[in-house]
Order: C-alpha cells, then structure tokens, then sequence
C-alpha cells in the first residue's frame, strides 16, 4: 500500500524517481480505508532532507499511512523556506485535539546545549506529554531521544570529547522482541553526536530496557512502556551521503571532528561510502509500524490514550 502525503511535498517527486510508491492526498480520498495516522516532528535543520530520509523508510510497510507534519509555534527554522512551512506543516496547537498511531520526533542541532537553555524546551516538554495520552507509539531519535529519556525519567547526558562519528555495529540484546524480527544479531547504525547517554545510567530505571547498544558507540536503542516508546540514539533514517555531507561541512571549521569511521570505502573519502545498514532500517520501520502501531492501537482512532 502506498503512503498518503500532501499535495506537492517535494518528497514526492523525489520517491517516485527512486520507484517508491506514494500518493497525493487527491487521489488518497478515494481509498475506501482508514490509514494509520503518523505525525512526524521535524527538529532537524534541513526539513526536506529529513522528510524524504524518514518518508523513504515509511514507504516499505504494505499498510496505508497519513503522514502529517508538526512544527513548534516557539521556533522558527532559518534553512528551509517558509512557504514551505506553511504549506506542510502546522503548529502544535492545531492539532493537539487530534490523535495519531505513531510519531516520531526528530534529532535537533541543540544537544551541547542544557536541556532547559533549549530556547523551545517549554513546548516540547508539553508535545511529549501530549504524545503519552495521544499516540499509540512514539520514536525519538538522536537529540530528542536523550531529551525524553532526561525528562522522563532523568537520565543524563554526558559531552563527548570527539564527536561520535560513523557507522557502528550494534548489538540486539533481545531478538524475541517483535522490533527486531528477521534482524541478524549484529546490525549497523550511523551516529553523529557530540553527547552520549550511558548504559549504567539506563540500567538504574527499571522503567527502562535497553534492547541494542554497540563496544563503540555505546547505547543505542532503548524502550519503554511496552514499546510505547522507543529512544534511538543514532540516525538509521541517513541517506547514504548525509554523513559525507556533515564530514565536509565541518572539515577545517571543528577541531572534534573526525573522518567518519566505517563509512568510506577503505576509510578514503575519495572513495564512496558503504552503505551497510539500509536493510536494516527498513526493517526496523517496518516492525514499528506493524507490531507497535498497526497491531496495538484501536480501530476507533479516538480511544487512543
């Protein structure tokens, strides 16, 4: 089945020429059908870039999805077009009467900051309440997986020396859990972050179970309330070249930065990267959706809660 998206998301266009089936809103309204209702949360600088990463991913489930877009009224973005904020996305207050099956709440390039220095803290604390009563499951991934693991259940952060930068294999901790059904037990994750939550500190809350972490790159997944919620400190929604970018970006302008490891072919940049954890990926949405959205949430959208 394919997804359900608005008129003109540029996304689109960019899907179809990779043969990703998706569908406009016009034609969608003659499917005799409820789709799942998906929210994402866009934190993340470049909004196309992460709307077409996140909705490639989505595209994979045979169930139908609508996929909405949220942004906070207390932030404006400074590197995606206005017009296109308005014409995508809509504040939270507009749609906090409404209920979803899923959201995810993106990465955001805020995390050297305290959580309470974040200038829009006051009104993602409250989405994140909203989501407990609102959402059937929520993904929180990167900056927004250590801001709700913090507020939650007050786990910490912790700065890194150098940023933590690369592709690392991960290990599943649980292979009976649905999210990880057909994974092989080791699997691998882009990371890009310059703070770290730690594994003794999740182990100390018996509300929380780790399910993958990495030697290297340290905790990775982690869920709560049945997998209600899922913390994902990595970017398993990376396009190949997204780390190559950040790498370039940032050479000769960031003294803790290094070259990405496991990433390059032979670890030269000259060379393309290896893309080694996209089956995954697709997988593991692929799992959310079915087992933690599809399977546990009402026919009746609203007696979600």
């Amino acid at each position: 089945m394919p997804l359900r998206l608005p008129d003109r998301l540029p996304a689109i266009d960019i899907l179809k020429n990779e043969n990703i089936f998706v569908m406009n809103d016009t034609r969608a309204h003659a499917q005799d059908i409820r789709p799942l209702k998906i929210v994402i949360l866009n934190l993340m600088p470049l909004k196309i870039t992460t709307e077409t990463d996140l909705i490639r991913l989505l595209s994979n489930t045979p169930l139908q999805l609508d996929i909405s877009f949220m942004k906070l009224k207390s932030h404006t973005p400074k590197n995606t077009p206005i017009e296109h904020m308005m014409m995508f996305y809509r504040d939270f207050e507009t749609m906090r009467n409404e209920k979803f099956d899923g959201m995810i709440i993106t990465g955001a390039p805020v995390e050297t900051l305290e959580y309470q220095d974040v200038s829009y803290w006051d009104e993602i604390t409250t989405i994140f309440d909203w989501a407990r009563t609102h959402v059937t499951s929520t993904l929180y991934i990167c900056w927004a997986a250590q801001a709700g693991l913090y507020y939650y259940y007050g786990v910490p952060k912790y700065p890194l020396d150098k940023k933590m930068f690369g592709i690392f294999p991960q290990h599943t901790l649980d292979n009976h859990l649905p999210i990880f059904r057909g994974f092989d037990e080791v699997f691998m994750m882009p990371h890009s972050r310059h703070t770290e939550i730690r594994k003794d500190d999740i182990l100390q809350r018996p509300e929380l179970t780790l399910i993958a972490d990495s030697d290297e790159s340290g905790v990775c997944i982690v869920m709560a309330r049945g997998g209600r919620e899922f913390f994902i400190t990595g970017h398993m929604e990376y396009a190949p070249n997204t780390l190559d970018k950040e790498y370039r970006r940032d050479m000769g302008i960031r003294d803790d930065v290094e070259l990405p490891r496991n990433y390059y072919l032979n670890d030269d940049p000259s060379n393309s990267p290896l893309v080694t954890w996209r089956a995954h990926a697709n997988l593991f949405y692929n799992n959310w959706i079915n087992y933690y959205v599809y399977q546990e949430t009402p026919y009746d959208i609203t007696q979600i809660g």
